[in-house]
């Protein structure tokens, strides 16, 4: 960390992607209460959770970050909560069980609440508003009040991330996590489609497995791995002013971490060197994610690493590329070798939707899942042609019965989209995709 950083030194910086917000005074209120309130998580987490991500560094583990694109303060419900988790929780269960690798749970939830944009406003007809930045700064509805940037909303994703947190920490310590449970995380629309069976096929096996440990004398009860499971939250750090009001100083170490999150990742949009973001994440301990698009050099990336990591610890950063499908060969090669000669301990991982998202005929933007596989295809083959560990996933997804993402095996075509097509932002793979997914995912681990 530079001597010359602090919680607020970002602002010294170009910060890219901040809404205007009207009114300065209603923000710096907004900044004192959130500075005053408890921490999410707490910098032990944070450390177990870097401890972890180097064991998918190291080629020990491999990561699944999933979750919505952009959380809804319309769709805070616990149900649904509960239904992402249960998704996650299978797609972990069928790469563990097929790959024979364990998996770092890191979901995108209680905290992505703000998104890039590529235009700052948005014009419908002879209007022009604010463009929509997610639920932290505005509502989606085109009219004036809604796009307005609101600082109270800022201490609104607060609390809603506190309730989320809360519920996540109840189930994957409760009992709900428990893998004699393992049957009953298969919603209803998954069980009857080709993957829910398929998924019932490993937890079968999985009970017997746990019966044999049983009846080999093994309390299962004394197994806290087999009850218990740890599920990390993350969130890209793009409002600045929210992340610096939750960064706080570990009394243990003196070190600081940004308590919004366990991990935090910065876009593709926000990655300059001399930028704001850069700054902010550069002190903080979490671990960090870095999105990397098609316009990534060799040379941005060495020095992205040397900034964010300069002591080389393992699991301090996570590379997420998002090529686009076509593109992978052409540019992720280049960029593993310079990684690996300048000795960064790195977490390699895809982001298959980011490039592979266009408008339908229809208008409605969408992903064809045989583009977000060949991405995911591409990524698998280029680190085995490198002898690198290809560490993870990060993926958009829900638990419900949408219709946003074409293809699939039990396909959604384009006439399909209006039927279900309920996201804020982005589209999102559904739950029955998303096992599809984790299974083929498990298939180019195992190759």
């Amino acid at each position: 960390m530079s001597s010359t950083w602090s919680a607020a030194s970002w602002r010294q910086y170009p910060a890219a992607q901040q809404p205007e917000w009207p009114d300065a005074d209603a923000l710096k209120k907004a900044e004192a209460l959130l500075s005053t309130l408890p921490p999410l998580v707490f910098a032990g987490e944070a450390r177990r959770l870097t401890t972890q991500l180097a064991d998918v560094a190291e080629g020990r583990a491999f990561l699944l970050q999933a979750g919505d694109c952009a959380e809804s303060f319309a769709e805070f419900t616990a149900d649904n909560i509960r239904d992402k988790l249960k998704i996650v929780l299978q797609m972990a269960v069928a790469l563990t069980y097929a790959a024979g690798v364990p998996v770092v749970k890191v979901g995108r939830i209680a905290g992505q609440f703000a998104k890039p944009r590529s235009n700052p406003t948005e014009r419908i007809g002879d209007t022009e508003l604010p463009v929509f930045r997610g639920h932290m700064v505005n509502h989606e509805t085109f009219d004036t009040d809604a796009r307005t940037p609101d600082p109270a909303r800022l201490v609104a994703a607060y609390q809603q991330s506190a309730s989320t947190l809360n519920l996540l920490r109840a189930f994957t310590k409760g009992g709900f996590a428990d893998l004699s449970r393992v049957h009953q995380w298969n919603q209803e629309f998954v069980a009857s489609s080709a993957e829910g069976q398929r998924y019932e096929q490993v937890a079968s096996e999985i009970d017997r497995a746990l019966r044999f440990m049983a009846a080999c004398g093994i309390n299962l009860g004394d197994e806290v791995g087999l009850q218990q499971t740890d599920f990390w939250t993350s969130h890209e750090a793009l409002i600045l002013p929210y992340e610096e009001c939750l960064t706080r100083q570990d009394s243990l170490t003196g070190d600081w971490f940004d308590c919004s999150a366990h991990m935090l990742w910065i876009g593709d949009r926000t990655r300059q060197h001399d930028g704001a973001h850069i700054e902010f994440l550069s002190g903080v301990g979490n671990p960090i994610g870095v999105k990397i698009g098609p316009s990534s050099t060799p040379a941005d990336i060495s020095a992205l690493c040397d900034r964010l990591n300069p002591d080389h610890v393992p699991g301090r950063l996570t590379l997420i590329t998002r090529f686009g499908a076509g593109q992978v060969e052409d540019h992720l090669p280049a960029l593993i070798d310079a990684v690996q000669e300048a000795g960064h301990p790195v977490v390699w991982a895809c982001d298959p939707m980011h490039g592979n998202t266009f408008t339908s005929e229809g208008g409605r933007k969408t992903r064809r899942f045989d583009d977000i596989l060949s991405e995911l295809r591409s990524f698998f083959t280029v680190h085995r042609e490198a002898g690198t560990w290809p560490g993870g996933v990060h993926v958009e997804l829900t638990g419900d019965d949408v219709t946003e993402c074409l293809g699939g095996a039990e396909e959604i075509f384009e006439g399909d989209l209006s039927a279900r097509y309920t996201t804020t932002c982005d589209p999102r793979l559904n739950a029955r995709q998303s096992l599809d997914l984790a299974f083929r995912v498990a298939e180019f681990l195992r190759a």
